[in-house]
């Protein structure tokens, strides 16, 4: 049975407050419905995402800024730090983890910049809602192995094919320039690149 993630409820204490700075990021925002003055429920979405976020009054027991680690994935770290400045986020510098694997809980072994070889995974900065919810945004451009179904090429946003299209451009350059000439089968080569790397799956040279 697959068991897909919908909702991640996150505590705040002023609703039209987190309404406004979800909205304010370019979140859609799906629904706000209330039964009563003691119960309301804000649902938004991110873009290109396929859960959503819920906030509201009476809809989680826990503490309002508690929620942290809260992870969204982009395919270009530095872009969107300039973005969430641009839209009043304050996110952080980008960072990248001295152990090189994930990240520590807050900003201990934090280092400064990109991971230096660019490598997915290993890229994050994060930033926080007006109650303190911590969220983090991590770069992935290639999958791990098993991620996503081999058998089923999928893109959340005409955005999120662009980025993958502008990757396998780059990587055809360099597959023409092994070949020395033209490459007149490159639609089948980009296919292929596109299906592989979402698959996290060996990519073709």
């Amino acid at each position: 049975m697959d068991m897909k993630l919908e909702v991640v409820v996150v505590p705040v204490t002023d609703v039209d407050g987190a309404k406004d700075f979800y909205t304010g990021l370019g979140w859609r925002l799906d629904a706000d419905l209330a039964t009563s003055e003691d119960f309301r429920v804000v649902q938004v979405t991110p873009p290109g995402s396929p859960a959503s976020v819920i906030f509201g009054t009476s809809v989680t027991s826990q503490a309002p800024g508690s929620a942290q680690g809260l992870h969204l994935v982009v395919d270009d770290i530095v872009a969107a730090h300039g973005e969430l400045r641009r839209l009043g986020a304050n996110p952080s510098e980008v960072f990248h983890d001295a152990g090189g694997v994930f990240h520590h809980a807050g900003p201990d072994a934090r280092v400064a910049g990109p991971d230096p070889a660019r490598g997915s995974y290993g890229s994050f900065l994060s930033f926080s809602d007006p109650d303190g919810n911590g969220w983090v945004l991590q770069e992935v451009t290639t999958r791990l192995p098993g991620r996503l179904d081999a058998s089923a090429t999928t893109f959340a946003s005409t955005a999120d094919l662009a980025a993958a299209l502008r990757r396998a451009a780059a990587a055809h350059g360099e597959h023409e320039a092994r070949l020395g000439a033209e490459d007149p089968d490159w639609p089948d080569w980009y296919a292929d690149y596109l299906v592989r790397e979402q698959a996290g799956s060996e990519l073709p040279e």
